[in-house]
């Protein structure tokens, strides 16, 4: 049995709203399957481009596997994202609406033991809605505060 491994990009959802999402698998070599099954990686940073009506995840970060030799992979690289023709059709209609950006929302491993990564076309935030989203959140969690001391 595998255990669950998702690797999220928490900053995607309070500086973006995001429209529709996306799940696609990636192109990977083997040193980063098993660096990301160790649990060695980050999207916080990364983002996706569309280039020759293909989509590729940039600036994403795989740790280079430990007991990898001089086959190890480079960390940082531009990596193809498999979507079908149809869906990359939507999302270069998106990305060329103003203000849309293409960004990876979480990476992990499928039950079929394949890692996907979800994206989604996202529009950035102003900063009166993080304030908002902000309050939101603490009104939440002193609300659940209450209910468990009246429990």
């Amino acid at each position: 049995m595998q255990k669950d491994i998702k690797i999220t990009n928490k900053k995607a959802w309070f500086n973006y709203a995001i429209k529709d999402t996306y799940l696609a698998g990636l192109v990977l070599t083997g040193t980063e399957v098993k660096s990301l099954r160790a649990g060695k990686g980050s999207i916080a940073e990364a983002y996706c481009v569309l280039h020759n009506n293909e989509v590729y995840l940039r600036n994403a970060n795989i740790n280079e596997f430990a007991a990898g030799s001089y086959n190890n992979h480079v960390p940082v690289r531009d990596r193809k994202l498999l979507l079908n023709a149809q869906e990359i059709g939507k999302i270069e209609k998106a990305i060329k609406t103003k203000g849309f950006t293409l960004v990876p929302l979480e990476l992990f491993l499928n039950e079929k033991g394949l890692f996907k990564i979800k994206i989604a076309t996202a529009v950035g935030k102003k900063q009166y809605d993080k304030r908002e989203d902000l309050k939101l959140k603490d009104d939440k969690r002193e609300m659940d505060r209450m209910r468990k001391k009246k429990a």
